[in-house]
């Protein structure tokens, strides 16, 4: 048998090659989140049912495929595969297991900029987060970190940039944010929305509309637009005036939800705001770029998470629900469970405390749960 690497496992899902994956984790945490793609088949019996052997699941088991075994953490993956491998299967286990599948981040190239720089989307395949760096004349800037910032650090030094700012386009309640840790590192300047930060233990830059942030020589504006709605201090960014990064407000597929601070009723007014009016003023040309995709069948299939402005007014149903009422409905009567331990991720990226790297990793586990669809 064979580890395997997420980083292969997520190129496997965005070729949409075919996988066999024997889950062994327990039957809610796999109904909860699991590795998807559509070329990707489950099997899910949780591992101490195989503590006496295979014999009961062989018939269901592939001859002719790999067969990969995740679990949480590695360690029933590894006792499950070499069960099988002793039966004579082609078997692999997921490194890591499903907290590997989590922190993985795949770089995919958006594309180059008017002025000479470059825009690279980082996905989160297994959380369904996304961040951005944008790149230009030996400098570069980062939108929506995650806390695994050595894959910014060494991504910047293979292309030979110094990362300078650092941009948050709201206070995370899904994730922990890599922004003030990145910056702190890159000696960079680190943008928050000051709507969003009232409450922050630190030192930052205002992210406000008058903003517009330089990166390298070329001038290459990342122009803030304030587009309250998932959270109060919500800002989006216009980046050469080609792409609108929209951070948890719209994504490809759904729209975002606003009551992660127990404020559903009072900012789904401001939600619609952005959505209907701000958004609706800018050109349909326009690429966006969400902070995070809610499926897989968001991809494109160069991996990129991306589509025009004024495809998403065409076929987005959050965009298109003309009675108010109606849409308020949507965003504050339907929503889905929150982000685990969503508060205790919010008092992180404000500085209120301090968990520990294991205890961080806990927090995060989980599907996104950003949007309402």
């Amino acid at each position: 048998m064979r580890a395997i690497q997420a980083s292969e496992v997520a190129k496997k899902v965005i070729r949409e090659e075919p996988l066999f994956i024997l889950d062994v984790r327990n039957e809610d945490a796999f109904k909860d989140w699991k590795i998807d793609g559509k070329q990707v088949r489950h099997m899910n019996v949780p591992y101490f049912e195989l503590l006496d052997g295979i014999e009961e699941i062989e018939d269901s088991l592939p001859k002719d495929q790999e067969i990969l075994v995740v679990c949480a953490k590695e360690g029933s993956s590894i006792m499950v595969a070499d069960m099988l491998d002793e039966e004579g299967y082609s078997v692999a286990y997921l490194q890591g297991g499903m907290k590997a599948w989590s922190e993985h981040l795949e770089p995919v190239k958006v594309g180059d900029l008017k002025s000479g720089g470059e825009l690279y989307q980082f996905v989160r395949i297994g959380k369904g987060c996304l961040s951005y760096m944008v790149t230009s004349d030996g400098e570069a800037a980062v939108v929506d970190a995650t806390r695994m910032t050595n894959v910014y650090s060494e991504f910047a030094d293979q292309l030979g940039v110094k990362i300078t700012h650092v941009l948050d386009t709201h206070l995370h309640a899904d994730h922990i944010s890599g922004g003030r840790k990145l910056a702190e590192a890159a000696g960079a300047t680190y943008w928050l929305p000051p709507k969003d930060a009232e409450e922050v233990t630190f030192n930052f830059a205002a992210l406000e509309e008058e903003a517009s942030i330089q990166i390298g020589k070329t001038k290459i504006d990342i122009q803030p637009l304030y587009s309250p709605g998932h959270t109060i201090g919500s800002t989006s960014f216009i980046v050469d005036d080609s792409y609108l990064m929209t951070g948890d407000i719209l994504f490809i597929d759904s729209i975002g939800r606003p009551d992660l601070a127990g404020l559903a009723e009072d900012w789904v007014g401001d939600l619609r705001e952005s959505l209907y009016s701000r958004y609706q003023e800018l050109s349909e040309e326009l690429i966006v770029l969400p902070a995070h995709f809610m499926i897989m069948d968001e991809l494109n299939d160069d991996g990129s998470v991306a589509e025009k402005l004024g495809v998403l007014y065409e076929r987005n149903h959050g965009l298109n629900i003309e009675d108010e009422e109606q849409f308020r409905e949507l965003v504050t009567g339907n929503l889905p469970p929150q982000p685990n331990a969503y508060q205790e991720i919010r008092q992180t990226n404000m500085g209120k405390v301090q968990p520990d790297e294991e205890t961080q990793r806990e927090m995060e586990i989980g599907p996104n749960r950003c949007a309402v669809r």
